[in-house]
């Protein structure tokens, strides 16, 4: 089985506390936006670039990194091995202001929970889950500031 290696970045998006998946009708996949990081290009930069492309959202600005991980999968007779690199963003717009998502996806707007029960895929799962967390630890920080 031949192996293939390469590394990703992509986003967690908030707004008011949504976060924006995208929905795969036609594999039944609730997913975060991603994409193959470039020659070039920096993870983040990477992430933006995906994020605006895949979701129709221009108005985008990263808040945190939340890390990299890497996984491995078996796909069309290749052994994948990925370094994904997320990071937390914020929509700077109103949802409505997004354009057109890619064909294939559908742009879904969900809770915290939501979120983390639609997610396909587990590793998808935890970076909701560390997401949340810096999300909270951010609006605390805040809410202290403001004490």
């Amino acid at each position: 089985m031949r192996i293939h290696r390469y590394a990703s970045a992509g986003g967690v998006v908030v707004r008011k506390n949504k976060v924006l998946v995208l929905f795969i009708s036609k594999r039944g996949e609730y997913r975060l936006p991603k994409g193959r990081i470039e020659f070039g290009e920096t993870p983040e930069g990477t992430a933006l670039r995906e994020v605006r492309e895949e979701t129709g959202c221009q108005k985008l600005s990263v808040i945190a990194p939340l890390g990299e991980q890497g996984v491995e999968f078996d796909l069309r007779g290749e052994h994948i091995i990925r370094t994904e690199h997320y990071f937390l963003m914020k929509l700077d717009a109103r949802k409505k202001d997004c354009g057109r998502p890619e064909k294939m996806f559908k742009r879904v707007w969900l809770s915290w929970e939501g979120a983390l029960a639609e997610m396909t895929y587990a590793i998808e799962r935890e970076w909701v889950r560390r997401a949340q967390d810096e999300w909270l630890a951010l609006n605390a920080e805040k809410a202290g500031e403001n004490s």
